[in-house]
């Protein structure tokens, strides 16, 4: 519903004007409805340079600053364009998702085409329209977002490695088999990557003495002289794989290369966690997720941030699982009826909460029993843990909301006192 000024309650915020933002790399398309003549759509184009975004900010502030707020529609909910506008108390942010800009096109073009001006356009149509079904983006404080920053940082530099440790498992596979069983087939760490960077082949690697090759591990801190001496003992009576040069000698420098890239890249994972440490334990929410069973330094930072500070966010646990896909979509027409997965979601929260489910079946007796009930009836992995998961968001949004962390003996006595049959040990 369109308002004007005068229609505005007393005792709101003046509204000055609806923006819609279409932004691109080559350039951004902006469509601008003022509340005194809204049917007017006026549109721009601001260039992709570093002061235009700045040069249209101030025009905005000579135009509006007195009248009241500016409402921004954007299809983006980080980035460039989001940062840029928060700091400025004018603007206030409505970030919606792609899928719903692309199914409110639909409505009014057939063929569903993306086209940068109509989309700004649509977008402050959407805002002026619907800002009722709409809710503002409130930004968390610089504390929670850039704990979220590093978090995903951290899981993105984790991947990588990774990705490098499985290609250096196959290149290994080739002529070098026993690098695998000297390492334990864990190709993450220091040793392993200082290892085959200094001796990428069997026969470099026989050609090290004892005492350099025991010096070695023990300046990776492995000392256990059981494991020193069954590592000397294979090293020794080792036969290559192949003796073709034609292999060795180009798979050993692939070897080399990735094992370098790996051991560059440790340091920077070791220097993330620490960050990301001292973040979560100043941070004033920490204490609701620290003593999550199976969360971990790794997922209870990842825990809170998908939370996030703003207890307005969210009003109830559904509107946290819709929105990082754990819960289903229903689809309904007529008598029929299906449910599939939520594809549109943030990916890495997402994650964060499928994977703390998982690790939480080790240690939370009714998490083990609930999963293994599901799988019980039928389903698979995944499906009992996303179905896990959202239970577990309920507890959790519950917790966030009135800050008390989880108590797990309480929990057990309200499912007992239920009488539900997670309150029983796993068989």
């Amino acid at each position: 519903m369109n308002e004007s000024v005068a229609d505005q309650p007393i005792g709101t915020p003046q509204l000055a004007a609806y923006v819609g933002i279409d932004w691109a790399d080559q350039k951004h398309d902006v469509v601008l409805r003022s509340v005194d003549n809204p049917a007017k759509a006026e549109h721009q184009v601001i260039k992709s340079e570093l002061n235009a975004l700045n040069d249209w900010i101030a025009q905005m502030h000579e135009r509006f600053g007195a009248k009241g707020k500016v409402l921004v529609c954007l299809e983006q909910s980080r980035g460039a364009l989001i940062y840029q506008l928060m700091a400025y108390e004018l603007f206030e942010l409505y970030p919606i998702n792609p899928s719903q800009l692309a199914n409110y096109r639909k409505t009014f073009f057939s063929s569903g085409a993306k086209d940068d001006g109509p989309d700004a356009d649509l977008l402050s149509e959407l805002l002026m329209c619907h800002r009722d079904r709409l809710k503002a983006w409130k930004p968390d404080d610089q504390l929670t977002r850039e704990l979220a920053t590093l978090n995903e940082g951290r899981r993105n530099a984790v991947d990588r490695r990774t990705e490098l440790a499985n290609e250096i498992k196959s290149q290994l596979k080739l002529y070098f088999p026993l690098a695998l069983q000297i390492l334990e087939n864990d190709i993450t760490t220091a040793l392993a990557a200082n290892l085959l960077v200094q001796w990428p082949t069997l026969a470099e690697l026989q050609k090290v003495s004892p005492s350099k090759l025991r010096k070695f591990f023990y300046g990776h801190n492995s000392r256990q002289e059981k494991k020193i001496l069954e590592r000397l003992a294979l090293i020794k009576e080792a036969k290559p794989l192949t003796t073709d040069a034609a292999i060795i000698r180009p798979t050993a420098l692939r070897v080399k290369l990735l094992a370098q890239q790996l051991k560059s890249l440790l340091p920077f994972i070791a220097e993330y966690e620490k960050r990301i440490a001292e973040l979560f334990g100043s941070h004033p929410d920490s204490f609701l997720f620290d003593n999550l069973p199976g969360a971990g330094p790794a997922l209870a930072p990842r825990l809170l941030t998908a939370f996030g500070t703003d207890r307005d966010r969210f009003e109830v646990a559904s509107d946290v699982s819709t929105l990082n896909g754990i819960a289903p979509v229903r689809v309904a027409s007529g008598k029929r009826s299906s449910v599939h997965f939520r594809w549109a979601c943030p990916k890495f929260q997402r994650q964060s909460f499928h994977e703390f489910a998982t690790h939480s079946i080790r240690f939370c007796p009714w998490a083990q029993t609930y999963y293994q009930t599901q799988i019980a009836r039928g389903k698979d992995h995944h499906v009992a843990v996303r179905a896990l998961a959202f239970k577990w968001i309920r507890i959790l949004f519950a917790c966030w909301k009135n800050r008390v962390p989880y108590d797990p003996e309480r929990y057990l006595k309200a499912l007992q006192s239920r009488g539900s049959e997670y309150a029983q040990p796993a068989v």
